[in-house]
């Protein structure tokens, strides 16, 4: 599914740590950045609420997501709907030299008729989406890399 699904953009980082480290550190934060599900509910998504094992595995759920595929330290299939988009987020962490990983976020999104559009206009094309990746992408470099120098 995730790949039928047209591409809207990718994010990079690089961290300084072990891949086991990045993974827990990724997983942790997804948690913590879609804690409420506020926003979730009010667009009808259809995971509202964060459930299932953590850290996460295939079928657990953030609010707006659900996993649908999980390989430790190598890629988490993040997919999900609401009443104007279906969309996935793909983490993959590629080897980018000893101790290093380049952590990508790549995001998919189909946003069918109108109301579908107008939202595409208001979430992508106003930079809000990419501002917020970038942020994520930020937040879990600095969590990776506190928990690798402890």
């Amino acid at each position: 599914m995730t790949t039928a699904l047209p591409y809207i953009d990718e994010h990079t980082t690089i961290v300084v740590a072990e891949a086991d480290v990045l993974w827990q550190a990724l997983t942790e934060a997804l948690d913590s950045a879609f804690d409420r599900g506020r926003y979730a509910r009010l667009v009808g998504c259809a995971d509202v609420t964060a459930t299932g094992p953590r850290p996460l595995t295939e079928g657990s759920t953030l609010p707006g997501f659900r996993v649908s595929a999980a390989t430790p330290t190598h890629e988490l299939v993040l997919t999900g709907s609401h009443r104007y988009s279906v969309y996935a987020l793909i983490f993959h962490i590629d080897e980018a030299g000893p101790g290093r990983y380049l952590l990508r976020a790549e995001s998919r999104a189909a946003f069918p008729g109108l109301q579908g559009r107008v939202y595409r206009r208001l979430v992508i094309g106003t930079g809000a989406h990419a501002m917020g990746m970038r942020r994520l992408l930020a937040s879990i470099r600095t969590r990776t890399e506190k928990q690798a120098a402890r």
